[in-house]
């Protein structure tokens, strides 16, 4: 161990150099990572899979962190985490997407958790929706209850199937509702879905709600205006809406050029939206266009 010396304690210059100075913080850094050597708080969070890397680039939230203390700040919220179901590997994800996770009151936390359970969303789903939605604690219960009342109101929805379309994609309640809004109003005025088939569609498919509406309209056209495909078979059969649209387009042109691009269920050799994009190229090949792997790379590279 170094020697103490007194701050009046008069030394020479031999015991003078023999002593060990601690490294100082820099004085300024664009980069956390100078500082995980000097905090507690940086270093285990770093053990947790944090990235630090991501959170810097955000404005004030690295000098946020280095002015938390890890036992009183950090350590509470994980155990909280811990106590509503999340697993411990998740930890990292949802800390390096919203830190501020670390800055909420528990008391705040506990009464949003406690609201989703009063709506009968089951313990392990509430777990699931956290880990996949960092930010779902961070509103207000208040918030909460008028996303959920928006998405059962706006689509006509029971309850059980509000649940189901919030729990399968839980990042609705945290985003803004302009583009769900505008995506809702494309399927309807523009794309021409009657309600009924829009609320199949969404609760079906979530993704559609978020989707790009660039994305969107260009698989709809493809699949309406060049495909021939009617509005009730599109309904039916919406994962196609998620689906790529190179896949479509591509599958469709191999099948129009062996001669069985057959849509319509009530004609000979129909093929379902479904097995068109849902089937690895393997079982599309051999299943459904009766070709080899082979023949439709090779016709891909003349598109």
């Amino acid at each position: 161990d170094a020697p103490t010396y007194s701050a009046l304690e008069i030394i020479d210059d031999d015991e003078a150099v023999g002593i060990v100075v601690p490294p100082a913080l820099p004085p300024s850094s664009t980069s956390l990572r100078d500082y995980v050597d000097h905090s507690e708080t940086l270093k285990k969070l770093v053990e947790l899979g944090v990235n630090l890397w991501k959170i810097e680039q955000r404005p004030n939230v690295g000098s946020m962190l280095m002015r938390l203390n890890f036992d009183t700040d950090v350590a509470p919220k994980l155990l909280f985490l811990k106590d509503i179901g999340v697993d411990g590997s998740r930890f990292g994800y949802i800390i390096t997407r919203n830190p501020f996770l670390l800055t909420e009151n528990l008391e705040n936390l506990q009464a949003r958790v406690n609201y989703l359970k009063s709506k009968n969303f089951s313990g392990d789903t509430v777990a699931s929706m956290v880990s996949r939605a960092p930010y779902l604690l961070n509103f207000s219960v208040k918030r909460l209850d008028n996303r959920l009342c928006f998405f059962q109101n706006q689509l006509s929805l029971s309850a059980s199937n509000t649940r189901n379309v919030v729990a399968r994609l839980p990042r609705l309640l945290c985003g803004s509702l302009e583009p769900i809004k505008e995506n809702l109003k494309v399927c309807e005025i523009e794309f021409g879905f009657k309600k009924n088939e829009i609320q199949h569609i969404v609760t079906a498919v979530p993704k559609v709600l978020t989707a790009n509406k660039k994305k969107l309209t260009q698989i709809f056209d493809y699949l309406h205006n060049t495909m021939k495909v009617p509005h009730h078979l599109i309904a039916k059969f919406p994962q196609v809406l998620n689906s790529k649209y190179l896949r479509i387009r591509e599958r469709h042109l191999f099948l129009e050029y062996l001669g069985k691009a057959q849509y319509d269920p009530a004609l000979p050799t129909y093929i379902s939206l479904d097995r068109l994009v849902s089937l690895p190229d393997e079982s599309f090949c051999t299943d459904v266009a009766s070709a080899t792997v082979k023949d439709f790379y090779l016709f891909q590279k003349t598109l």
